[in-house]
């Protein structure tokens, strides 16, 4: 199924009436939200649906390589970008398109957003994000353009049939669609630089057999799964890296995010008066990361842990009173100290991503045996 996915901290609000039972009459039907129609109109293409056009009185055609996209009438609502009381809707869409999984595409543009976090975080600049993947026919990828034209929204498509990238590129261009090809230009780069020209296929279409790396990852994911929080302290030297970290700086969603990437991925917290596994000395270590985290943000993800687990404010449990998150974390720092090898990482304002970086940043300059001055300190 294709996915709908909201930009995270951009969700627009739109204000919406209720029913008014004092009002009632039978003889009427409520007004639906424009928004609200739009939405489903989307979520219609997004299943694979037909919309009714049956205003416009106009059937998709599918186009032939060398023709034009027909000429339609797209019945535009001129309060579309009107919410129900009246104000203007601010949120602007971005439509991704690719007749894959679209994780290129959707990669792309969230990696673009980022830049306009100043913006997206107060609500400055409101955008949602729409998926469509697995789209192989011209009808359908006809039908998103034109919901695209509605909603005023950019498109962004990673299409490796050249029909089908040439009729988003005709169609984009007949309607007045903002659009971008994320694959094009490396695409045509690589085949000029290679002297081969590209198969045309969607990643993942052509049936080639398993590649080792697939396997490597595969069997990098259930190892770190099983080493997970401290787990089988015996497998601890079969690691590629060990993470240690009092408990929630990240250690297990940094481990499986590294695991994707097929590094095998050991996790050991550090909890205040226990003692380390033995095996842990045993252990490279060059391969052993230490993670830390500003206290007060430390304190705060806690509390929030601990409402999700039930506990109430008034259940005695230190586990996110600042004193004892103090007194463990200084008691982290100790053992960091006493093992200067261990690159320590602060990730009170880092993304999974950011810290993977770092650590795979260090860990291959390690391996190759690059010069390693900052090692030590915090990072």
């Amino acid at each position: 199924m294709p996915i709908s996915q909201l930009y995270p901290n951009t969700h627009p609000v739109v204000p919406i009436k209720a029913c008014n039972p004092k009002n009632n009459d039978t003889g009427s039907k409520p007004k639906a939200s424009p928004q609200l129609n739009r939405w489903s109109r989307a979520r219609a293409i997004r299943s694979g649906r037909k919309l009714d056009r049956s205003s416009s009185r106009t059937q998709t055609q599918t186009l032939e390589p060398n023709q034009s996209p027909p000429t339609v009438s797209l019945d535009v609502d001129s309060d579309d970008a009107v919410s129900e009381d009246g104000s203007e809707f601010m949120a602007k869409s971005i439509y991704i398109v690719s007749d894959g999984t679209g994780w290129t595409a959707e990669h792309s543009v969230t990696a673009a957003l980022g830049q306009f976090d100043y913006c997206l975080v107060d609500r400055g600049c409101p955008v949602s994000t729409h998926l469509f993947s697995g789209v192989d026919d011209v009808e359908r990828l006809l039908e998103i353009i034109k919901q695209a034209v509605k909603e005023n929204a950019l498109l962004v498509y990673t299409l490796a049939d050249s029909s089908l990238s040439s009729a988003a590129e005709k169609a984009c261009k007949l309607w007045g669609v903002p659009s971008t090809n994320v694959l094009g230009p490396i695409t045509e780069a690589i085949a000029s630089h290679l002297g081969a020209s590209p198969s045309g296929l969607p990643r993942g279409a052509s049936r080639v057999p398993l590649s080792d790396d697939y396997f490597r990852r595969i069997e990098a994911i259930e190892f770190t799964i099983k080493q997970d929080d401290g787990a089988s302290p015996q497998n601890l030297a079969k690691a590629d890296i060990v993470l240690t970290g009092v408990s929630r700086t990240g250690k297990t969603p940094l481990s499986i995010y590294l695991a994707q990437k097929g590094y095998k991925v050991a996790n050991v917290p550090i909890v205040m008066g226990l003692d380390m596994p033995k095996t842990l000395s045993q252990v490279d270590p060059k391969k052993v990361f230490g993670l830390t985290i500003n206290q007060s943000v430390l304190q705060e993800i806690r509390r929030t842990r601990a409402k999700t687990m039930g506990l109430s404010s008034q259940s005695r449990t230190n586990y996110s009173e600042m004193d004892y998150i103090r007194e463990e974390l200084e008691f982290a720092g100790k053992l960091f100290a006493q093992n200067p090898v261990w690159p320590v990482i602060d990730v009170t304002a880092k993304a999974i991503e950011e810290t993977a970086a770092v650590v795979l940043r260090l860990f291959h300059d390690r391996k190759h045996k690059c010069t390693m001055s900052r090692i030590s300190k915090r990072y």
